[in-house]
């Protein structure tokens, strides 16, 4: 079993959901370990920026796993 990270970051969390759930439609995994999520701000001057981040902890499985 290998474990593996995935990272996304997006500017609006409509956009980072739907990233994730195409992600995980399209992955066989052996088990999903974690999700992390974040969201930061700033302000540049002129319009306040949103982060929506999100890290994906899974394992995957060789072929020889039986698990």
């Amino acid at each position: 079993m290998k474990i593996q990270v995935k990272i996304f970051d997006e500017e609006h969390e409509k956009d980072l959901e739907e990233k994730i759930n195409d992600f995980l439609a399209d992955l066989d995994v052996c088990e999903l370990i974690d999700i992390k999520y974040t969201v930061s701000s700033f302000y540049d001057y002129k319009d306040q920026i949103y982060c929506y981040s999100a890290l994906i902890i899974y394992k995957v499985c060789d072929e020889e796993d039986d698990d």
